[in-house]
């Protein structure tokens, strides 16, 4: 699919690519070896991104909410406190990583790895920049939600097998959560597919080069935000590991990497959150215009500043309101949230009848 004319004349990851596809050609790679090549790059560039951004986020994360709490966070290794998750990293992977005599060890094992799985999958559809996205299929959008589905049946594998029982309460709320959350957060998303007439998320973000989503979907896309959040369980919806009543919840038995892996997992999928909302509703890579002028910026300084600031924004979410009752949280996503996204949907499709041509690229 073509980028939008005069939208900006440098595509920064494209343009990469196109220099790394030229050299290793130059080199005598052709054919088949040359596209395992590039994809092998691309893979283990994302891959490694999304460890090392959840590393990094998990460090901001604990400074943000030390200065919503006025309280210190992190400030003693490196730079204010900026290698602490380098450290925490060193000590988890040196740790023993402790199996319960009791608890079905293949699964134990395997479900912090399944837990990841999903999470790093996910950036193989998000679109960095107009040629950015290692995969720009056309069902982007239903890839996206059946990928991070998969990473709730992790929880349960994880609470079942440690044979504890606040670890099994822990998996089986995140099952409920899965159940009342998956439907609202779904049907979110479904306005913006009946704007841009895709289910590319490439294509999403193209169409909306004239407006971006949250203007016309701002409904869909609050519900979008707060069911995003009930499915990652970030506080205050985190009733799957609720200290105060289930010690950690599912990976209450977990330690060394195993148990690293699981934070890793929660902080990274919070900034994935905030990735997705960003190409569904604040357009992606698209600049900012002023006078039907783009700023000047390479697409993907646009992409990372606006998921960035989301996640800014989740994270003052996640520090300032109280957690919810089970029973009240999951009360509220059948009776309010999956009423409100079937109510966006009507006004999604009465948007794209009378003035749909709008968000047509």
């Amino acid at each position: 699919m073509a980028a939008v004319p005069g939208a900006l004349l440098v595509d920064d990851v494209g343009a990469v690519g196109e220099w790394l596809r030229n050299l290793l050609f130059s080199w005598g790679l052709r054919g088949i070896a040359l596209d395992f090549v590039l994809a092998f790059v691309a893979v283990f560039i994302v891959a490694n991104f999304t460890l090392l951004n959840a590393g990094v986020l998990s460090v901001v994360l604990r400074r943000q909410i030390a200065f919503v709490q006025d309280r210190y966070g992190p400030n003693r290794v490196g730079p204010q406190g900026s290698l602490q998750w380098v450290a925490d990293m060193i000590k988890m992977i040196i740790k023993e990583a402790l199996v319960p005599n009791r608890a079905d060890r293949l699964v134990f094992v395997l479900a912090p790895i399944i837990a990841a799985f999903p999470f790093v999958m996910a950036y193989l559809v998000i679109p960095w920049s107009s040629h950015g996205s290692l995969a720009d299929v056309n069902v982007g959008v239903l890839y996206l939600f059946a990928i991070t589905s998969l990473a709730f049946p992790s929880l349960f594998m994880a609470g079942w097998a440690s044979n504890n029982k606040y670890s099994m309460y822990g998996g089986m709320r995140a099952v409920a959560q899965l159940l009342a959350f998956e439907v609202p957060l779904t049907m979110s998303v479904l306005g913006v597919v009946i704007l841009s007439g895709t289910l590319s998320t490439q294509g999403v973000v193209l169409a909306q080069h004239n407006l971006w989503f949250i203007f016309p979907q701002v409904l869909g896309a609050i519900v979008f935000l707060i069911a995003g959040m009930a499915e990652n369980a970030i506080h205050p919806f985190d009733l799957t590991e609720a200290e105060s009543e289930l010690v950690t919840g599912y990976f209450t038995e977990y330690s060394g990497m195993m148990f690293g892996l699981f934070l890793a997992v929660e902080t990274g999928t919070t900034w994935t959150l905030a990735a997705v909302f960003t190409t569904f509703f604040l357009g992606g890579w698209q600049p900012l215009f002023l006078a039907g002028v783009p700023v000047i910026g390479w697409p993907i300084v646009w992409f990372l500043v606006k998921s960035y600031l989301v996640f800014g924004i989740i994270a003052m979410i996640r520090f300032s309101v109280p957690r919810f009752r089970i029973d009240q949280f999951l009360r509220f996503g059948w009776t309010v949230l999956t009423p409100l996204a079937f109510l966006n949907l009507f006004i999604a499709a009465g948007e794209a009848l009378i003035i749909g041509k709008v968000w047509n690229p």
